[in-house]
């Protein structure tokens, strides 16, 4: 009898355990995951996981979208960074017209939170850079970032 009731007790919990992540997709679960990719992982990884993304998510891109500079440059090369950037704000903006009730997701402070993170993206980028070129990288980070705060969104 202590037996069943020690199965019983231990089948109990690693449902309750387990049973979260077999429910599907929630509002909760995908502002995590969401907000990991965008701010936490470093780059690569976010680069790695893209690369066999869930299509629950938004993964599109279009780049930096700069027009007559592009992506790169002598001194730069901010594609990466404006993938993350692109994530950010597509999947704050589909969490917004899935679970949000007016501006849970995608409002000012979070996206301001996406831009810092696309800055500090850059000038990461910028760090590997030789030596003679980071100060111009810099620049040109610096100059991607206030043009993304003044055309951004909300």
């Amino acid at each position: 009898m202590r037996f069943r009731f020690a199965v019983l007790v231990a089948v109990t919990s690693l449902l309750t355990v387990v049973s979260p992540a077999l429910a599907g997709p929630s509002a909760t679960t995908d502002w995590a995951f969401v907000s990991r990719m965008a701010f936490s992982v470093p780059l690569s990884t976010f680069s790695a996981t893209r690369a066999t993304g869930d299509p629950w998510f938004d993964w599109t891109t279009d780049g930096c979208s700069a027009p007559l500079i592009g992506d790169t440059g002598r001194s730069f090369d901010f594609r990466e960074s404006c993938v993350r950037h692109d994530f950010g704000y597509r999947n704050l903006q589909l969490l917004e017209s899935r679970y949000g009730s007016g501006r849970t997701y995608w409002n000012s402070t979070n996206r301001k939170r996406v831009d810092q993170q696309f800055l500090k993206d850059m000038k990461a980028h910028c760090r590997g850079r030789a030596l003679p070129l980071r100060p111009t990288c810099n620049l040109w980070a610096v100059t991607f970032f206030q043009a993304v705060r003044i055309a951004g969104g909300p």
